[in-house]
């Protein structure tokens, strides 16, 4: 009872530390319209734009119930849970500057971007009224979301795929073309209203880690890793948020501890003192992803800081971060912003590791890949993809530091996620500029 008092005790102290800091939560009411309205609003900006810039009139989307294209999803209005039945969408631009046409060849409107265009009793069969509208509109190239590399740019399934070119006349079956550039667009542009908001997502996350990273959740010499991981979950789900995947929580340690391998998980380790503690940590909110990795120490008795070996490597793998982020620039490669980094930061000393990755609708979003931890000397394809203005990426790398207090390799991993806006990079909410120390000192 002694003990089952006391753990009440930490909990509720933690929930009271919690309040004080954790800026409001949207209802999930409030979400869905903040989200409708920016759907409105990105069919009337982004996808003009990004048509027009890549050269296609039409655009059309074609999935279904349980089985639905990854962009489609992000075009459902917010009561809507996924699609129905057949979902057959289209965008039109008529040219001469004007409004875009949104069409859904469905018996009802799709939220209020897309207006019915389907009477069944005028034409019984979807498929042919759809060749109708596209008939009628008469575009030079129909683009359909479908890519060899970019999965979240493959999203029409091949049966759907197959019977569009059966549908189509020979004419128009020949107009047809990838989608690719179009999808990725789309999922990877933010837009100023998205990105005001964006900033109290990440805020919110960085506020679970911090109370992940505290006395309040970690008693040294009992809390495991693994109690961690499962504290960051329980505290999501008690905020009405989800995760996008299951976080890590792992420990480095002078002694008897090796680094553990990204093939896998780490190991479940009860925390201690002089541990050096790091989370990978994610959550969707307002349909928007973060992925962030920070790290802890847990003070030895008498220690009012971290060691000053651990200080230096922590400032290590920042500067390989402000190496990445100081090389972007609109047109640059994926692979190019690897490569330049990798090559300036070994010049400098360093040990790097680099797999960074646009964020947004996706956790592991669309557009340039900056490396994989398996795949440093460039990524074929993936990594060719052109940095674009106004798009989000999650910089996320290691340093690896040898300390001679330890007598081998620390492993700095970090992860923020930042904003570029076609002229300079921000973080969209800071970041982690100093470890966080466990307990938490009066000055924090």
């Amino acid at each position: 009872m002694r003990y089952l008092s006391l753990l009440l005790l930490l909990i509720l102290s933690a929930t009271a530390v919690a309040q004080s800091r954790m800026p409001v939560i949207l209802s999930l009411r409030q979400q869905g319209e903040l989200q409708d309205r920016w759907l409105k609003e990105r069919f009337e900006t982004v996808v003009p734009a990004i048509m027009r810039e890549e050269g296609i009139d039409m655009w059309v989307m074609i999935t279904r119930e349980y089985n639905e294209d990854a962009v489609v999803k992000t075009m459902l209005p917010s009561t809507w849970m996924g699609a129905r039945r057949t979902t057959m969408l289209v965008a039109f631009d008529p040219g001469d500057g004007q409004p875009l046409e949104t069409l859904a060849i469905a018996r009802y409107d799709v939220g209020d971007v897309f207006k019915e265009a389907w009477d069944p009793e005028q034409q019984p069969d979807q498929w042919k009224r759809l060749v109708e509208i596209i008939r009628g509109r008469n575009p030079e190239k129909i683009a359909v979301n479908r890519s060899e590399e970019f999965g979240l740019a493959d999203g029409i399934s091949s049966f759907h795929y197959d019977r569009l070119m059966e549908e189509l006349p020979e004419d128009l079956a020949k107009r047809v073309v990838s989608g690719e550039r179009l999808a990725i667009r789309w999922l990877e542009t933010r837009t100023p209203s998205e990105m005001i908001v964006y900033r109290q997502v990440m805020q919110v996350a960085h506020e679970i880690i911090r109370e992940a990273f505290s006395e309040q959740v970690i008693q040294p010499g009992v809390t495991t890793t693994e109690d961690v991981v499962w504290y960051l979950r329980e505290r999501v789900r008690e905020l009405g948020l989800q995760t996008w995947f299951h976080p890590t929580v792992d420990v480095q340690r002078a002694a008897d501890q090796q680094l553990y391998g990204f093939g896998g998980r780490p190991d479940s380790d009860v925390i201690l003192p002089g541990d050096l503690i790091h989370c990978d940590f994610g959550i969707t909110y307002c349909g928007l992803n973060t992925d962030t990795q920070e790290n802890a120490y847990i003070l030895k008795p008498g220690e009012t800081e971290a060691p000053a070996y651990l200080v230096q490597a922590h400032r290590k793998g920042l500067r390989l971060m402000d190496i990445l982020t100081d090389d972007y620039a609109n047109g640059r490669s994926g692979n190019e912003l690897l490569l330049n980094t990798i090559r300036t930061a070994e010049k400098e000393g360093l040990r790097p590791s680099i797999y960074s990755h646009p964020i947004g609708y996706h956790g592991h979003g669309a557009g340039p890949t900056i490396g994989l931890w398996d795949q440093q000397e460039g990524v074929p394809i993936r990594g060719d993809y052109p940095v674009f203005p106004h798009t989000a990426y999650s910089i996320e790398l290691n340093n690896r530091v040898f300390l001679p207090e330890w007598n081998k390799d620390v492993r700095i991993m970090l992860e923020e996620d930042g904003f570029w806006d076609g002229e300079a990079f921000r973080y969209i909410n800071g970041r982690q500029e100093e470890l966080y120390l466990v307990p938490r000192q009066a000055s924090e």
